[in-house]
């Protein structure tokens, strides 16, 4: 069967589950499987394809109509220009996730802590826009840091990003050393929103990155409460927020004693990162 008569019957499959956009996705995941990049496909439409291709590509077409997310089927994600290894113990990458980093590249900083760094995307991403930058992730899951590991040591950063289980600030017990910068996408649903949620990410992402199985706040109440260690003296603490919720956050940095707190909106106009300075010397 050529390529595009495989395409036009996936995407028909596709449209009929549900699948939002089934279009694109059934592109993406012809194109993972003929080894194509995406924005050449088109050349390859008109050839046929060989048997066991196609039974690969129905089959991984089949989890997509169930919901399974592309990113879980074709093992990878891109995000702000770089590919991530990608698995169901972490946090799919989401581009609203790049207005952190593009926040925090806006000023300098030589050293980044990362909390709860998942697959490593922020924390390697920032490491790898900044050539002489230093950083630790901490992850409380051993099976997302393992994915960490990988990404780390696939963009070869690993003299200069240290990976570290345990909770939030944790495994820094000990540690002499202040951050620069200090950023997080933590768990924000709350436990009433989860079953809103698209099953791409209900179902198939890890809960413990997902939800706080509260209101959604109370991991930036720990990030906040834990950060005077840590931060340097005029340093930066960024978090990615949910887009109702930079009010709260905001709040709970301005009486942490944190300065220039400031909401900053994605480019669909959400809320999506709430960002605070520490004094620039400790009791100012």
């Amino acid at each position: 069967m050529r390529g595009a008569d495989l395409l036009a019957r996936a995407t028909a499959e596709l449209v009929a589950a549900g699948v939002p956009d089934g279009g694109r996705d059934a592109r993406r995941l012809l194109a993972h499987v003929l080894k194509v990049p995406p924005g050449r496909l088109t050349l390859f439409l008109p050839e046929p394809v060989a048997p066991e291709l196609t039974v690969i590509y129905n089959a991984l077409v089949a989890r997509r109509a169930e919901r399974v997310p592309v990113s879980h089927l074709t093992g990878r994600r891109l995000f702000y220009g770089r590919e991530f290894l990608v698995t169901p113990e972490v946090l799919d990458p989401r581009p609203e996730t790049e207005t952190l980093i593009e926040a925090a590249l806006a000023e300098p900083f030589g050293s980044v802590l990362d909390l709860g760094t998942g697959s490593g995307c922020i924390l390697l991403t920032l490491l790898a826009e900044r050539e002489a930058a230093i950083g630790v992730g901490t992850d409380l899951s051993e099976a997302a840091l393992n994915v960490a590991f990988w990404n780390r040591n696939a963009l070869k950063l690993e003299p200069r990003a240290a990976l570290e289980t345990g909770s939030w600030y944790e495994p820094l017990a000990g540690m002499n050393e202040q951050f620069d910068l200090i950023v997080s996408n933590p768990p924000y649903i709350a436990l009433d929103e989860m079953p809103g949620l698209a099953p791409e990410v209900r179902d198939h992402e890890p809960r413990m990155a997902l939800t706080d199985e509260g209101d959604g706040l109370s991991c930036y109440r720990t990030i906040v409460a834990g950060h005077a260690p840590w931060l340097a003296p005029g340093g930066r603490l960024m978090v990615e927020i949910g887009p109702s919720q930079g009010a709260a956050v905001s709040e709970l940095m301005t009486r942490a004693g944190l300065r220039d707190v400031r909401v900053i909106s994605d480019l669909d106009g959400r809320d999506r990162v709430v960002s605070a300075t520490a004094p620039a010397e400790s009791g100012q």
